[in-house]
């Protein structure tokens, strides 16, 4: 039954995906500004944001493991992760395809790219620390405290184009402090392709926890193994 459900959602989440690409790429008009180049957009922001709900998901795991001593927190937490993860890299590298055509570079040290770039290897290093520590507690508690903190950077990634006024555009959505003005038609459009690949990342992480749980089941046969 729960594979069904999965099954299903993944499904709604990929139709949900044709339909967007449809109105992206076929009813949205162009920007004036930027052509057609700017319908990247419509993943490049929802990607973050994915991330970003991701990371923050992952860090209140973290947090509650950390008062709880439940595995299942951690679970939770290293699925988020590598999922968000995912998204990380997605955001990165449609950023830098946008780059390319709009400033004529693929890459700059700005203030929001340097605190993203940074983000993405502070949960890098979450995941190679994890694989580095076999005793289970003790990977989940560092795995957590570090975790928890990490979180501060994603802070500084979203808050960035606030904070410093450099080569990276500054807000484009209404409900950020000193939003842009962005057409309705392409700030509604842009959150419906969010709420997609939201579904999506749910999936993906529903599927994570049952391999993560299945691997901790080996794991403590192996233990068991070991030490008769």
């Amino acid at each position: 039954m729960r594979d069904k459900i999965l099954y299903a959602l993944g499904g709604i989440g990929a139709l949900w995906l044709l339909r967007n690409l449809y109105v992206i790429l076929i009813q949205l008009p162009d920007e004036s500004a930027q052509g057609a180049i700017y319908r990247i957009m419509f993943f490049h922001i929802p990607a973050w944001f994915t991330c970003f709900a991701a990371f923050f998901m992952a860090g209140v795991s973290s947090i509650l493991y950390l008062v709880k001593k439940k595995p299942g927190y951690d679970t939770f937490a290293v699925a988020n992760v590598e999922v968000g993860l995912a998204f990380t890299f997605i955001g990165l590298a449609t950023g830098m395809i946008w780059a390319r055509i709009i400033w004529g570079i693929w890459w700059t040290w700005d203030a929001r790219l340097t605190w993203a770039f940074i983000t993405c290897l502070t949960y890098a290093g979450y995941l190679m620390m994890r694989n580095a520590i076999d005793e289970p507690t003790a990977r989940a508690r560092y795995a957590a405290v570090l975790c928890t903190f990490a979180f501060t950077s994603v802070v500084i990634t979203f808050k960035a184009i606030e904070w410093w006024r450099t080569q990276h555009p500054g807000p484009v959505l209404s409900i950020r402090t000193g939003g842009g003005k962005m057409d309705p038609a392409m700030e509604t459009m842009l959150y419906q392709n969010w709420y997609a690949l939201l579904l999506i990342a749910a999936v993906m992480i529903a599927i994570r926890m049952r391999q993560e749980g299945v691997q901790r089941e080996i794991e403590s046969l192996r233990r068991q193994v070991h030490a008769a």
